[in-house]
């Protein structure tokens, strides 16, 4: 069955998965969908296995984090049915320490990506295979794309020429500060620069 709409395929998913929908919406031409985080397995498999949405493509798996919320991170899967060139994007929300269901059963691809949303947010995802670290190095502190971490990181890497490796140490900002009050960086210039003074010439 062919949507004639979004909205129309947004009222048949709303009422097909009632229970687990909170609610949803269209952004930009975009169906969105506000999930139960505790059934998206069941949610993802309806969308993929319904005859009549048949989302059998997961596209993307993505964190977002907004920590002024009381669950600060928001998972966000994107899904596209080939069979009806439509796209949908159901999100869930989590708190630092609350798992997600991994939704690797019904899309295998999905490893790589909630790998990748574990490294970047910190969101574990309970029952991937192999949740381990996939853009960071090894032994890596923190989680890159939280709103609260620093933007210098907590290590630096160099080569140390006398071990002759690479090694590990705490960030150190050897530049000190400067504040400047001026509204232009060229009104701090007091000196006069060599071809200034031709310009108090006659005729110039």
């Amino acid at each position: 069955m062919a949507f004639a709409s979004l909205t129309d395929l947004a009222e048949y998913v709303a009422g097909q998965l009632s229970e687990d929908v909170y609610e949803w919406r269209i952004e930009h031409d975009q169906l969105i969908v506000e999930a139960r985080r505790g059934a998206i397995v069941d949610i993802l498999l309806k969308l993929r296995d319904d005859a009549n949405t048949q989302f059998q493509q997961l596209v993307d798996v993505c964190g977002v984090d907004y920590p002024e919320r009381p669950e600060r991170f928001e998972v966000n899967y994107q899904l596209l049915s080939l069979k009806h060139n439509t796209r949908i994007r159901v999100k869930v929300t989590a708190e630092e320490d609350t798992p997600v269901p991994s939704v690797v059963s019904v899309y295998p691809s999905a490893g790589w990506y909630e790998r990748e949303t574990y490294d970047m947010y910190g969101v574990f995802f309970a029952g991937n295979p192999d949740l381990r670290r996939i853009l960071t190095d090894y032994g890596f502190e923190g989680h890159p794309l939280r709103k609260d971490f620093p933007m210098t990181g907590y290590v630096e890497l160099r080569y140390d020429d006398e071990q002759k490796r690479v090694v590990y140490e705490p960030v150190q900002l050897t530049q000190d500060y400067r504040n400047f009050d001026f509204l232009s960086p060229w009104e701090g210039m007091t000196r006069q620069l060599p071809g200034d003074e031709k310009s108090g010439e006659a005729g110039a």
